[in-house]
Formats: structure tokens, C-alpha cells, sequence
């Protein structure tokens, strides 16, 4: 009798599993994944179009950076950190479970990139472009720079304040994001 309720409660979890696992289940997320994948990439588009504008590789548009500067303040901190949801982390996304685990240190990222995004001009003038020897808060092959000096972003260059950004994107990406494949 007890194999019998056993093998009872152990077909009861197998089809509990499988109907949690099925992509109706999956689709509830699915929708979060899809919206934070595409907020992803725009945030991605925009650091790119900046990015060029500083190297060059793109004409300056007062119209597209202002764009690009807007796109990154408003989908960073507190809308960043509401696009990962707990339900939402693992597979099939590229958001690694990890996230709900480091909570804080996520969130501190997210808020980090929104200081500094916040921060961004609309428009690129030529004090804004990056001179030798700033002070970074960056690190060598060895690690973090323990005697690091630590400046107020809005007394950076822009150009500098882009690089930065990009530091945290990376930094994010590493610790929070799986290859998908």
C-alpha cells in the first residue's frame, strides 16, 4: 500500500513539473524576458552610438546622442532592477539564477549605472573628450587599484562617463549573465 501512495505522489510530481515547465507556464515569463531582452538591447544600441560619436566612427548628432543619453537614463536603477524578477531568472533567459542569490550586489550595480547614466549630457562639447591621466576607480590585470581615487561623475568627462557606464555594463554581465547559446 505505502509503494502504491508513493508511486501516486511521485506521478503527481513528475506531471506538476512538466505542467510548471510547459510553455504556457514558461510564456508568463516569457513576456518579462522578451521586454528585458529588448530594454537590453536598446541600452546596448544607444552605449554604441555614443561610443562612436567619441571614436569618430559615427558624424555627431546632437539629436541621436541626446537620444542615446536618454535611452540610458531611463532603463537603468530602479526599471533595470524591475525587469529581473524572481520568476524570470534562468533558463531559457540569459539572467542567471545568481541574480536573486546577490540581490544587493546586483542591484548596487544597477543603481551605479543609473548615477551614472543620470549624469550623461545631452550634447558632446569639446571639454567633454578624455585627457591623459584621469583618475580611475578601474583596475589593472591584477585587480582593483587599492589606492584608487574616486571622483564625482558629473566632474568627469563625458567621454570618461561613457567608459565607466561600459565598466558596469561588463561588470554585470560577467557575475549575472549566461551565454546563451
Amino acid at each position: 500500500m505505502t509503494a502504491g501512495i508513493a508511486s501516486r505522489v511521485a506521478m503527481l510530481a513528475l506531471t506538476g513539473s512538466l505542467v510548471m515547465s510547459s510553455p504556457l507556464a514558461v510564456a508568463s515569463g516569457g513576456a518579462v524576458v522578451a521586454a528585458r531582452q529588448a530594454s537590453m538591447k536598446a541600452m546596448a544600441a544607444a552605449a554604441k552610438t555614443v561610443a562612436e560619436m567619441f571614436d569618430g566612427k559615427r558624424a555627431y548628432d546632437a539629436a541621436d546622442f541626446r537620444t542615446a543619453a536618454d535611452t540610458l537614463r531611463t532603463r537603468t536603477g530602479p526599471v533595470l532592477i524591475a525587469e529581473f524578477p524572481s520568476g524570470t531568472l534562468g533558463a531559457p533567459s540569459g539572467a542567471k539564477a545568481e541574480i536573486d542569490q546577490a540581490r544587493p550586489e546586483f542591484e548596487g550595480l544597477a543603481s551605479a549605472l543609473a548615477a551614472k547614466a543620470e549624469r550623461a549630457p545631452a550634447q558632446i562639447t569639446s571639454d567633454m573628450r578624455m585627457g591623459a591621466m584621469l583618475p580611475t576607480d578601474g583596475g589593472s590585470l591584477l585587480g582593483k587599484r587599492p589606492n584608487a581615487v574616486h571622483v564625482d561623475p558629473a566632474k568627469l568627462p563625458a567621454e570618461h562617463l561613457l567608459h565607466l557606464i561600459l565598466q558596469d555594463c561588463s561588470s554585470c554581465h560577467s557575475k549575472f549573465r549566461r551565454k546563451v547559446k
